[in-house]
C-alpha cells in the first residue's frame, strides 16, 4: 500500500515528542504538509528541526490548545486543515481520594476540550471540501478504566463519545472521524515515568517496564510497551485516502489488552 497524502495539510496537536512527533514524522513521510504543535516556541523549534529532510514542508506553531484562547491563536495562524490529529493529551497517576475538582477540569480541558474546539473551527471546512480526516489519540484506558488514574481514564472515553459523534456528523460525506486507542507506549513522558518507577523500586528500566505491564495490564497480549512508531502507523493508515470506509470506528493499537471480540 502506498499512503500519498501530498497537496494535503495536517496538524498534530501536541507533537514536539512522543507518540504525536512520531504521528508527524508519518505523515510528513506519506507526503503531507505538516504543522507541528507545543506550548513552547522553542520546543516547536526544535521538533521542526528533527524533521527537516523528509522532503515535506514542516512548520510549527507554538499554542496552548489547552485553553480556549489558545485554540483560537492556533485557528488565526493556520485557517484550514485537510488532516488533524487531536493528540496532546496528559496523564498523571494519582490515587482517586487524593484527586482535587481541579484536576478534574484540567484534565478534561487539555485533552477532551483542545480536540473539540479545534474540530469544531477545522470540520467545517472539511465537510464544504468535501474531504478531510479527524483522529482522536484516546487510549485503552478509555475502555479499560485505570484505577490509579480514574480521571485520565474519564478524559480518554469522553474523547470516543466525543469522536464517535462528529462522525454522525459525516454521513454522505468524504471526512471521517475515528479514535486510535494506545496501549501503553513507550514515549519520552512514559520513559520519565517508567524510570521513576525503577528508581523507586531498585530495578532496571526494563524490569521496571515489564512488571508495569504485567502488574497493571495483565491482560496484555503484547506483554511489553508499544512503541510510539507503531501507534503512528496506525494514525497515518486511518489519516489516508485508503481508510475511507473507517469512520466513527474506536481503533485499538493497545497490544490486546482489552479482553473483547469487539
Amino acid at each position: 500500500m502506498n499512503i500519498d497524502l501530498s497537496g494535503k495539510t495536517a496538524l498534530v496537536t501536541g507533537s514536539t515528542a512522543g507518540i504525536g512527533h512520531a504521528i508527524a514524522k508519518g505523515l510528513a513521510g506519506s507526503g503531507a504538509s505538516v504543522v507541528i504543535n507545543g506550548r513552547g516556541q522553542d520546543k516547536v523549534d526544535a521538533a521542526v528541526r528533527k524533521l527537516e529532510g523528509t522532503g515535506t514542508k514542516v512548520r510549527g506553531i507554538a499554542a496552548d490548545v489547552s485553553t480556549a484562547a489558545g485554540c483560537k491563536a492556533l485557528v488565526a495562524a493556520l485557517p484550514e486543515v485537510d488532516i488533524l490529529i487531536n493528540n496532546a493529551g496528559i496523564f498523571e497517576p494519582k490515587d482517586f481520594f487524593d484527586i482535587p475538582d481541579e484536576d478534574w477540569s484540567r484534565f478534561f480541558e487539555v485533552n477532551v476540550m483542545s480536540g473539540v474546539r479545534l474540530s469544531r473551527a477545522y470540520m467545517k471546512g472539511m465537510l464544504k471540501r468535501n474531504w478531510g480526516r479527524i483522529v482522536f489519540i484516546s487510549s485503552e484506558s478509555g475502555l479499560n478504566i485505570p484505577v490509579e488514574m480514574i480521571h485520565y481514564g474519564m478524559s480518554k472515553t469522553a474523547q470516543l463519545s466525543v469522536a464517535r459523534g462528529l462522525a454522525q456528523l459525516t454521513r454522505g460525506t468524504a471526512v471521517t472521524v475515528n479514535s486510535v486507542l494506545p496501549g501503553p507506549t513507550m514515549s519520552e513522558g512514559v520513559e520519565t515515568f517508567v524510570k521513576d518507577l525503577a528508581k523507586q523500586n531498585g530495578q532496571s528500566v526494563d524490569e521496571a517496564a515489564a512488571n508495569f505491564v504485567k502488574q497493571h495490564r495483565p491482560s496484555s497480549l503484547l506483554q511489553r510497551f508499544a512503541s510510539v512508531d507503531e501507534i503512528a502507523n496506525m494514525v497515518v493508515y486511518v489519516a489516508s485516502k485508503q481508510a475511507s470506509a473507517t469512520n466513527g470506528a474506536a481503533l485499538r493499537a493497545e497490544g490486546g489488552i482489552v479482553n473483547t471480540i469487539a
